[in-house]
């Protein structure tokens, strides 16, 4: 029996295999609809230079761009953003920039802000931020060409290009930051939550 009672459906406002994995594991079916919003756009409009902020705003409009096409479904949109003190990080465009990234990082400490939003019917219900504190290990170039080689086209698909659940957790010498808000979806706020909100059976 799934933990989720509500007679509405859980919508996941992102094509991310780890945040679905992440609420399937709990038991939470739910269908994954990514939403086609221009988040650079949306970030430049908004005016935002925190790095929370602009985790939280753009969690917060893709569930709603998502709500708008599953009325009365429960939408969990999320976002994450990656600093190095004041300097922002995206998903790199190629194996080049994955390169300039990973080699910024080394020997350093950067912020992982990951941010959560539900929203129904346009409304939103819910919103948190987590953020991870990421120590990488000092690498030589050599060794960052080794882990992008290996990991293949996956370095492109996460902000910093590394996977912390897959080869970039080679890259690393601490973390503090719980497991969830690594992977991009802070899962006990959000668990938390949907019990207040009498969602789930326990």
């Amino acid at each position: 029996m799934s933990p989720w009672c509500a007679d509405e459906k859980l919508v996941l406002a992102s094509q991310s295999r780890a945040r679905r994995m992440l609420l399937e594991n709990a038991g939470l079916a739910c269908e994954a609809v990514p939403a086609d919003i221009d988040e650079r756009a949306i970030q430049a409009e908004a005016g935002l230079v925190a790095p929370y902020e602009i985790a939280l705003h753009l969690s917060t409009a893709k569930a709603q761009a998502v709500s708008a096409i599953r009325p009365n479904c429960y939408v969990v949109g999320a976002d994450q953003t990656l600093a190095l003190g004041e300097r922002m990080f995206n998903k790199p465009a190629g194996r080049q920039q994955a390169m300039h990234q990973l080699l910024a990082l080394a020997g350093r400490t950067h912020a992982l802000h990951s941010a959560i939003s539900v929203v129904r019917n346009g409304e939103v219900l819910f919103s948190h931020v987590a953020v991870a504190w990421m120590t990488m290990r000092t690498l030589t170039e050599s060794d960052v060409a080794t882990y992008v080689d290996s990991a293949g086209p996956s370095v492109m698909s996460s902000v910093g290009a590394y996977q912390l659940e897959a080869l970039g957790v080679h890259l690393f010498d601490r973390i503090d930051g719980d497991h969830f808000t690594i992977l991009g979806l802070p899962l006990l706020p959000l668990l938390a939550f949907f019990r207040e909100a009498r969602l789930l059976r326990f």
